[in-house]
């Protein structure tokens, strides 16, 4: 698919799947500004961009603070920003939820709903007004199963599932689609540091750990990040899909 003249905006863009998300719409045409707060890894996602002959900017912002975004939409004024991909994300604390902290339960709510609702406010009045764009929200296959001792995780991704499906009938009739896309566990440095933590909670080893989770996916296997960012352009390829959940999880959700 082409996404020639078109500009993506990918919050989370400094992180492993942010960047391939940004290789994915790079290499299809379109124009990458890559948002997130860690100012080096944004430069090196950009510049992994650059090689392979794509155009990328870069912005720091926190997604979770309403004046950052504002100051983001400000400085992002001169873009005519037609794709969201709305990735920030984190992961939380890996224990009981008894033993959660409201202040860790709030931190990835800021993030993962609170985050979205704030450049969703900034950045689809332009796209309802223009009549056309594409929203797509990083949502988890966490959000639709158990998932033990992850619970300030689940629950974020369960919200972030309703946000979409509502706004999407909000936005739809002005001709802008919304939709999530759902990886399964997507092989990288989060995953990893996971699978240490659940291992320092069960008394397994950090292979076990993985191996346990991989075992429930359909294909038994981690999903590559790679091919989350297929998934992404495969999404924007079906302009009917509005209101949907694009499940990308090795069969996660398949029964056990």
């Amino acid at each position: 698919m082409s996404l020639d003249g078109r500009t993506a905006l990918v919050t989370g863009g400094g992180g492993p799947l942010g960047r391939a998300f940004a290789l994915a719409l790079a290499g299809a045409g379109a124009r990458v500004v890559l948002v997130g707060r860690g100012e080096r890894a944004l430069a090196d996602a950009a510049a992994r961009v650059a090689e392979r002959g794509g155009e990328a900017r870069t912005a720091l912002c926190d997604v979770s603070d309403p004046a950052s975004v504002g100051a983001l939409a400000a400085e992002l004024a001169d873009e005519e920003v037609s794709l969201l991909v709305n990735n920030a994300g984190v992961a939380g604390p890996v224990r009981p939820l008894v033993d959660v902290e409201p202040q860790e339960w709030d931190e990835v709510f800021a993030v993962n709903v609170r985050g979205v609702y704030l450049m969703c406010r900034a950045f689809l009045p332009p796209l309802i007004t223009a009549g056309r764009g594409d929203v797509v929200n990083v949502a988890s296959v966490s959000g639709k199963r158990p998932l033990p001792n992850r619970t300030p995780y689940t629950a974020s991704k369960m919200a972030l599932l309703g946000l979409t499906r509502t706004l999407a009938g909000e936005a739809g009739p002005h001709g802008v689609a919304v939709n999530s896309l759902s990886p399964g566990p997507v092989r990288g440095p989060r995953m990893d540091r996971n699978f240490r933590l659940t291992a320092e909670l069960t008394g397994c080893t950090v292979e076990e750990a993985e191996r346990d989770f991989a075992s429930r996916a359909a294909l038994g296997r981690l999903v590559e990040e790679h091919e989350v960012a297929s998934a992404l352009l495969a999404m924007l390829a079906m302009p009917g899909l509005c209101g949907a959940d694009i499940d990308l999880s090795a069969g996660m959700i398949a029964p056990a």
